[in-house]
C-alpha cells in the first residue's frame, strides 16, 4: 500500500504543476498582450514590447523550472535513500532472524501446505544426521524419518491438521529415526502460520530431544519399584522424618505395621500419633543428643531405646540413620529394627555374669564391683556406705543332715527374706557358700545396724520343713562396718564388716556386731523361746 503511494504521489505532483503552469502561461499571455495594446499604440513599439514580455516571461518560467526540478530531484533522492535503508535493515532482520532459528539448540523446522520442508536448523541435522540440503523443499524427510509407513501416516495426518485445521500441536511425542539408525524420542509443538495477506503458508514445529529424560524416567520408575520391593520386604521400618520435637515422620515403610502396630498413614504427620510419644522419655533425651551430635560431625548414628507399641507392649528398638538436606530442610533418614530378642539375651547373659545362679542374687565378683563404684561415689559427695556381712549358722549341719537340696531351699530363702527387705538402691549379693553381702549406699552406722538386726529376726523366725514333723530354725551372724568411718577402702571395708561377723559368731552365734565392738558391748537381742 506505501510503495503505491510512493509512485502516484509524484505524478500527480508533476501533473498539477503542469497544468498550473498551463494556465498561468494563458493568463500571463491574454492580460499582459491586453494591457501592451493600451500602452504602445505604434506597432514597433508594441512588437518589442512583446518581444521583451515573451523573454521575460521564458526567464522566469525557467528559473522557476528549474527549482522545481531540483527540488523534486532532492525529494526523490532522500525516498530512495530511505527505502535503500529500510530494505537493508529488513535483511538484516531477516538474517537475524534466521541465525537465531538456525542457531538455536532445540530443532526448529517449518513444512508448507504440501508438508514439504522449507526451513531446517543446525540443531534439526545435528539430531537426524540429515543436512538442510537433503530435506529442503523435498518431502523424503517424512520417509526417512519414519520408515515405518503406518506410523509416519500417523505422525502426518497429525502434522497436517496443524495447517488444515489449525489444531495446534502441544507436547506431541514421536519416535524418530536418525540417519545412523539410532531411535530418538522427539516432544512437538507445532502451529499454523499465514502470510501478509491472510493466507496459510504452512506451520512452524519445534522439538525437544526427550529421549534421555524418557529413560531417565524408566529408569526411575524402575528404580522406584525395586525400592518399594525393598521397603516392603525389609525386616523393620524405613524412615524419613523431620528433626523436631515429635520426630514428624514425612516417610515410613510398609514395615511400620509390624514393629509399632500402627499404619504409615497414621505415623505421617503426626496423624494418630507422634513417634516421640512412643519413644520412653528417658531414651527420647538420650537419642536427641546423640544425633545431634552425629549431625554436627556429619556422621550417621546409632542408637537403642525402648519404644511402647500400640498395644502397649515395649519392645526394644535399634536405630541407624544420619542428617540428610532436603528443600533446604534438615531430615532424618534411617531404618528401625526390633532387638527385643537380643535384649533379652543381652540381659540373660549379663543375668548369667553377674547373679548368683542358685539365689538371683548378685554374685561375688558383681557385688566387689558395685561395693567399688558406691565408694567412689560416697567419696565425691561424701556420704557413707555400710556394709552387712552375713553368715548363717549352723548351715553346714543343714546340709550334712538333710542334704543339698534342702540346703539350697535355705539358700534361697534367706535370699528372698534380705531382697524383700532392703531398698531398691541398695545390693545384696551372695559372696559365696552361706556368706551374703548387703550394701547400703548413704546409711550410717545406727541404719545400718537397725537394718542388721531387722534381717536378723526375719531369718530366726523362718522356719523350713525338713520331712514330716521336722523343722529346721535359722539364725545369722552379722558383722556391720561403715565407710569412712571403719575403713578407707572396699577391701578395708570388706575385711572389717568380715572381722565383725566372726566376733558375732564367736560370741554365741545369731547377733549382730559392728566393726571393733567387744563381745562386752554386743547388741541385745530376744531370746529363742
Amino acid at each position: 500500500m506505501s510503495n503505491t503511494t510512493d509512485v502516484t504521489s509524484p505524478l500527480r505532483r508533476s501533473l498539477l504543476i503542469g497544468l498550473v503552469y498551463a494556465s498561468l502561461g494563458a493568463l500571463w499571455i491574454a492580460g499582459s498582450d491586453y494591457a501592451l495594446s493600451f500602452l504602445f499604440r505604434e506597432p514597433e513599439s508594441l512588437t518589442s514590447a512583446q518581444t521583451f514580455k515573451g523573454w521575460f516571461f521564458i526567464g522566469v518560467t525557467a528559473l522557476l523550472l528549474v527549482w522545481a526540478i531540483n527540488r523534486q530531484f532532492r525529494r526523490y533522492r532522500d525516498v530512495i535513500q530511505a527505502n535503500s535503508e529500510q530494505a537493508a535493515a529488513i535483511r538484516e532482520l531477516s538474517q537475524f532472524r534466521e541465525s537465531i532459528i538456525d542457531n538455536a539448540n532445540i530443532w526448529i523446522n517449518v513444512f508448507d501446505v504440501d508438508g514439504r520442508i522449507i526451513v531446517w536448523n543446525k540443531a534439526a541435522e545435528l539430531i537426524s544426521g540429515y543436512s538442510k540440503e537433503e530435506v529442503l523443499r523435498r518431502g523424503v524427510a517424512w520417509e526417512w524419518l519414519y520408515p515405518e509407513e503406518d506410523y509416519r501416516q500417523r505422525v502426518f495426518v497429525a502434522a497436517r491438521s496443524v495447517v488444515t485445521d489449525g489444531e495446534d500441536l502441544t507436547d506431541y511425542e514421536t519416535c524418530i529415526t536418525t540417519r545412523d539408525g539410532e531411535r530418538r524420542r522427539m516432544c512437538w509443538n507445532a502451529r499454523r502460520f499465514f502470510s501478509p495477506g491472510g493466507a496459510v503458508v504452512g506451520a512452524i514445529a519445534i522439538a525437544t530431544d526427550v529421549t534421555e529424560q524418557r529413560k531417565l524416567e524408566r529408569e526411575a520408575r524402575a528404580s522406584s519399584r525395586q525400592l518399594k520391593t525393598l521397603m516392603d520386604n525389609l525386616p523393620g521400618m524405613a524412615y524419613r522424618c523431620q528433626f523436631d520435637a515429635s520426630w514428624t515422620m514425612k516417610f515410613v515403610s510398609d514395615g511400620c505395621r509390624e514393629l509399632t502396630g500402627y499404619a504409615p498413614e497414621e505415623l505421617i504427620e503426626n496423624r494418630v500419633v507422634s513417634f516421640a510419644d512412643m519413644v520412653e522419655d528417658v531414651d527420647n533425651e538420650e537419642t536427641v543428643r546423640v544425633v545431634e551430635q552425629a549431625i554436627a560431625q556429619a556422621e550417621p548414628y546409632s542408637i537403642e531405646y525402648a519404644l511402647t507399641r500400640r498395644d502397649g507392649r515395649r519392645i526394644w528398638i535399634w536405630e541407624r540413620g544420619r542428617g540428610v538436606q532436603v528443600d533446604d530442610d534438615l531430615m532424618l533418614e534411617g531404618i528401625l529394627m526390633d532387638i527385643s530378642d537380643r535384649k533379652i539375651l543381652e540381659e540373660e547373659l549379663a543375668s548369667m555374669a553377674t547373679r548368683d545362679a542358685l539365689t538371683g542374687l548378685y554374685n561375688r565378683r558383681e557385688a566387689e564391683r558395685r561395693l567399688e563404684a558406691e565408694i567412689r561415689r560416697a567419696e565425691r559427695y561424701e556420704r557413707p556406705v555400710a556394709l552387712l556381712w552375713l553368715d548363717l549358722d549352723h548351715f553346714k549341719t543343714v546340709n550334712d543332715r538333710h542334704g543339698h537340696a534342702k540346703g539350697d531351699e535355705v539358700l534361697r530363702r534367706v535370699s528372698g527374706l534380705i531382697a524383700d527387705s532392703i531398698r531398691s538402691v541398695d545390693i545384696a549379693a551372695r559372696y559365696g557358700g552361706e556368706e551374703f553381702l548387703v550394701v547400703l549406699p548413704e546409711r550410717g552406722l545406727a541404719e545400718a545396724c537397725d537394718t542388721a538386726e531387722r534381717l536378723r529376726q526375719l531369718i530366726e523366725s523362718e522356719v523350713v520343713t525338713v520331712g514330716g514333723d521336722s523343722v529346721v530354725r535359722l539364725s545369722a551372724s552379722i558383722g556391720v562396718a561403715v565407710f569412712p568411718d571403719h575403713a578407707s577402702s572396699a577391701d578395708e571395708l570388706c575385711h572389717e564388716a568380715d572381722q565383725a561377723m566372726y566376733a558375732a559368731k564367736r560370741a554365741g552365734r545369731n547377733q549382730v556386731f559392728r566393726a571393733g565392738q567387744s563381745a562386752g558391748e554386743r547388741r541385745k537381742k530376744p531370746s529363742r523361746h
